[in-house]
């Protein structure tokens, strides 16, 4: 049984991995801040799903959706901390580091990390009671690997993402407990700007990824094949953050 947050948007990386995890059989519960998770339950493939509507910045709605989904599916094998960044209506405010306020730095790291700690320490529990638990962090290139300008904040909080993954996995390793992030580079979505697919199309690969190519990678960690995996990080970027030279490729190739 899953339960993948962030996942209000139809073409975004919350609901793909939902859905891979739905057609393999998985029981799936999805969790948004808005009323349009519902939609998003309708259209999920699974057989058995549910629908929550949690603000995961708060540890209490993080508890109660931990609470909720056990009391509905009986169990909680696997958590995907796909939510951050933005939250429908909200979107986040980013300045160069001078001009970055108090409530703009607290506000990034609230949404993107703060919400993985939370949602995880509440589901713990229950996995360490049947012995068992995979949790996949939805982190960044940016902020562990790259950044870009105006990314204090964000960078922050997904660089903080992997550092929490990597304290998950070793607390948690004799449990029977996994925990592993996976870091997308410039993935197309709906709320991709015109720069970020311009970005995308100049990666090695020459595109910008899908999100069911991240998906991919979590379907891994979830399953048995990834046992032996834990604290790791998995990047999906094209290959961008591995190029050193920024020049023209007639300038080098």
């Amino acid at each position: 049984m899953a339960l993948v947050t962030g996942a209000g948007s139809a073409s975004g990386i919350g609901f793909a991995c939902a859905q891979v995890l739905g057609n393999l059989g998985v029981k799936i519960a999805i969790s948004a801040t808005t009323e349009r998770i519902f939609s998003r339950e309708n259209e999920l493939s699974a057989r058995e799903k549910a629908a929550f509507i949690a603000d995961l910045t708060d540890p209490e709605a993080a508890l109660a959706l931990a609470k909720g989904v056990v009391k509905h599916f009986g169990r909680l094998d696997i958590l995907v901390n796909n939510a951050g960044m933005i939250q429908t209506g909200d979107r986040a405010k980013s300045s160069r580091i001078d001009k970055v306020s108090d409530d703009e730095w607290r506000r990034h790291l609230d949404l993107n990390v703060t919400t993985a700690f939370n949602l995880s320490r509440a589901a713990i529990p229950f996995m360490r009671r049947r012995k068992y638990g995979r949790i996949i962090n939805i982190a960044s290139v940016t902020g562990p690997i790259v950044t870009n300008p105006k990314s204090a904040g964000y960078s922050a909080g997904k660089a903080a993402m992997t550092g929490l993954t990597r304290a998950i996995a070793i607390d948690t390793a004799k449990s029977g407990i996994t925990c592993n992030a996976v870091l997308p580079g410039w993935i197309e979505t709906a709320s991709s700007t015109r720069a970020e697919i311009v970005a995308g199309k100049a990666s090695p690969v020459g595109r910008p990824g899908r999100p069911e190519e991240v998906a991919a990678a979590v379907r891994f960690l979830a399953g048995e094949d990834a046992s032996y995996v834990t604290g790791a990080v998995i990047v999906v970027d094209g290959g961008n953050s591995i190029v050193e030279f920024k020049g023209q490729e007639s300038d080098w190739y």
